[in-house]
């Protein structure tokens, strides 16, 4: 893989990682260091290893790793219907904002706009999207792409908490369909793609 110097995977593997404790054990690692990462067949633990050429100094961690239910994991292939690709930082600043006003937000698309709606204790409020490829500054550009309108609510609390990945990504990528849940996607560059799914809130009527 290309955000590697080095890769190999014999066979598929899935591996249940404690987030906390990663970022504790990442706190090991200097700014020079190379970081490798291992894991045997049926692992219980991954194994970490920082390496400093220059002063030779050599860092090993054994991560426990979690039990997870692989079924509940697994996410069916979908096309989506609707893709709407804008700016992190202005989709960031938009579902901040939104969050003071509102605990969940609807997106509706139709034909090659999107639409943003709140409805809270202050009021009701649409955020209205359309393409424009043609702007200037290339991270400016919003595409909104419909095959096939899709309309669904979402809680806010969780699409800030994965905007919290927005420096990582020029652009922010949301994939629509109707009965599957939000695709929230980072591009990263020379290393891969970083997606988060969450599931559309349940309307009480």
């Amino acid at each position: 893989m290309e955000g590697f110097e080095s890769y190999r995977c014999d066979s598929n593997v899935i591996l249940g990682i404690n987030i906390t404790n990663l970022s504790k054990v990442m706190k090991l690692a200097g700014s020079d260091d190379s970081i490798t990462l291992q894991a045997e067949a049926d692992p219980s633990f991954l194994k970490i290893k920082f390496e400093n050429q220059k002063t030779g100094r050599c860092t090993e961690f054994q991560l426990n790793l979690l039990s997870l239910d692989v079924e509940h994991l697994s996410i069916p292939d979908t096309e989506y219907h609707s893709l709407v690709t804008i700016n992190s930082t202005e989709w960031s600043k938009i579902c901040k904002d939104l969050q003071q006003l509102s605990e969940s937000m609807t997106i509706a698309t139709k034909d090659g706009a999107a639409n943003l709606e709140v409805d809270g204790q202050a009021g009701k409020g649409t955020i209205s999207l359309v393409s424009n490829d043609d702007n200037e500054r290339k991270e400016d550009c919003t595409t909104i792409e419909v095959d096939q309108p899709v309309t669904q609510q979402f809680a806010l609390n969780y699409l800030n908490l994965f905007n919290k990945a927005a420096n990582l990504s020029t652009f922010t990528k949301l994939c629509m369909h109707q009965d599957q849940p939000l695709v929230t996607q980072f591009e990263i560059d020379n290393l891969g793609v970083l997606k988060y799914y969450l599931a559309p809130k349940i309307s009480d009527d």
